[in-house]
């Protein structure tokens, strides 16, 4: 097997390499199937910055509907037009980066793996992957410092953690009017508070209509379909949506929804189900407590739910248009290096990025609300 010749990789190599990367990394990304260039896109990707000094922002624009109610026949209507209320709100950037190196030409020439097509594929999953888990976290109001299961990340040199990165401190916990707790026993919702979760607060259909109604009054924008219906995503988790799947109601519905056979979701096992205006996805990164400690104060971070903190749970996601924005800032650099006298290659790629959940003046709250997304809490 002949030696890889990093030398002989040209600019143009480097970014069909580049390419190929992004490639994997959105292939890869669950998050992607759910972005788009406008309005109607539960996450807005946006690829031009603003014009600012530094160059390191973006603006996602948000535009309410209209709240007043117009003049009545021929009253004078000039003078009392209303203003477009829009509100920007900036997207801050910044890079992360990751990188391989191969353990020298020798070790090579012995295996049949390919370094540079094995560390293009691993970086692109890896890119693809941390999009996913940053993305959540930030739609479910989590810092970086916690990992997608609960669990508290390990805490590396300065530089060398997810919340180091310049919009990490962007994230924000849910608005007071998009944040609910699932109370079986009350068949309703109530205050958001996860001590007050219990074993038996598991999501149900029940939940899944008095969200949607919920979501509606609360003027949270649906993502329109066919026909100008709204429609919204909703994201659990594995054992999130395997609760809701022994839900009798649930079972009934989907039943009774879709004709029998292996087009039917409840036979086919399909991770995603559409119903009564709601697309249901399961998803291993939305939020949940299953590796989190137990036992520790209630109600931190890093602990299990419940008043002895030892209820596993979930913070389920509803979202509708321009829940999340997602700067994205070209592809990623790709770059490669040699070490120890040119025996040791490295392949390095770094992307610029940044998310943001845009919130809004509610006119229905009075007050600073999330724009498009609803978190709830639920036992599982």
């Amino acid at each position: 097997m002949a030696d890889t010749n990093f030398t002989a990789l040209t600019t143009e190599r480097k970014t069909v390499w580049s390419r190929d990367v992004w490639k994997i990394a959105r292939n890869n990304s669950f998050l992607f199937n759910f972005m788009g260039t406008g309005v109607n896109s539960m996450v807005q990707r946006i690829t031009e910055l603003t014009r600012t000094e530094r160059g390191d922002q973006a603006v996602i624009t948000l535009v309410p509907d209209l709240e007043e109610d117009g003049v009545v026949g021929d009253a004078t209507l000039e003078g009392n037009e209303e203003a477009i209320n829009a509100y920007d709100r900036v997207i801050t950037i910044d890079m992360l980066r990751h990188a391989n190196r191969s353990a020298g030409k020798m070790a090579e020439q012995k295996s049949i793996v390919q370094f540079r097509k094995t560390s293009k594929d691993v970086l692109g999953y890896w890119l693809g992957d941390r999009l996913d888990q940053m993305g959540f976290l930030t739609l479910s109001g989590v810092p970086f410092t916690a990992k997608n299961n609960g669990a508290l990340r390990t805490v590396n040199p300065a530089n060398r953690n997810l919340s180091d990165l310049a919009f990490a401190g962007d994230v924000s916990a849910p608005s007071s009017a998009r944040h609910l707790r699932w109370d079986v026993s009350a068949g309703d919702f109530a205050t958001a508070d996860v001590t007050a979760i219990e074993a038996t607060d598991t999501p149900s259909y029940k939940m899944l209509v008095l969200a949607k109604a919920y979501a509606k009054e609360q003027y949270i924008k649906g993502l329109r379909g066919k026909g100008g219906e709204e429609m919204y995503h909703v994201f659990m988790s594995p054992t999130g949506m395997a609760k809701l799947k022994l839900d009798p109601d649930y079972i009934a519905n989907v039943r009774h929804a879709y004709s029998r056979g292996t087009s039917n979701p409840l036979f086919a096992g399909t991770t995603s189900v559409m119903t009564d205006g709601l697309v249901i996805h399961e998803f291993r990164y939305v939020f949940n407590t299953l590796g989190a400690a137990s036992g520790g104060t209630p109600g931190d971070l890093g602990q299990k739910w419940g008043s002895a903190a030892s209820v596993n749970g979930q913070r389920a996601l509803l979202c509708g248009a321009q829940a999340l924005g997602f700067c994205d800032l070209g592809t990623p650099e790709w770059n490669e290096e040699w070490f120890d006298y040119k025996n040791k290659g490295g392949i390095s790629i770094g992307k610029m990025f940044g998310f943001l959940k845009p919130d809004f003046h509610s006119p229905v709250n009075g007050n600073a609300q999330d724009f498009g997304v609803l978190c709830i809490d639920t036992a599982i």
